[in-house]
């Protein structure tokens, strides 16, 4: 099936699991499920969680796959460049990404995506990984940057 046709089928999902549900955290977990039950090539879906308590740093948040990292900073990794700037992360081989956080070494590529609430505050970033190289384009970022807007805009 093709990439649009499988995000417009789990997008109908979330907003019908998440419609109406205000916890972040719940959302979260919902949104890791479907997209990781949506895509065979997503090896770990998740997301990192702003830590207000210790700034410029991201804790583990709901996900599913293999065990991630339990605290990145901003000036590190993937999710830490996304926190910092702002801007969803596409990288087509972590192997040449300086400062890659190799949470998990099967990790061949990856999308960051920062998630803003309602008032335009970073609350977490959503990472999706693949053990494949060049996995994720412009159609992921449109399609993940959409639906994450959509879901935590009245958070």
């Amino acid at each position: 099936m093709e990439k649009e046709s499988i995000y417009e089928q789990v997008e109908a999902k979330i907003y019908a699991v998440c419609g109406g549900e205000n916890n972040k955290i719940a959302n979260m977990a919902s949104i890791s499920c479907l997209l990781n039950q949506a895509f065979d090539e997503f090896y770990w879906v998740g997301f990192y969680i702003a830590d207000h308590d210790k700034k410029d740093e991201l804790v583990v948040g709901p996900y599913q796959g293999t065990l991630g990292c339990l605290r990145i900073s901003y000036d590190r990794g993937v999710c830490g460049a996304a926190a910092r700037t702002g801007l969803t992360q596409i990288v087509n081989d972590v192997d040449q990404f300086p400062g890659h956080i190799a949470c998990d070494s099967l990790t061949r590529s990856e999308i960051v995506v920062p998630v803003y609430n309602g008032q335009n505050q970073l609350i977490a970033v959503c990472d999706v990984d693949s053990v494949k190289t060049s996995t994720f384009d412009v159609v992921d970022q449109l399609w993940l940057e959409k639906i994450l807007k959509a879901v935590f805009a009245e958070t």
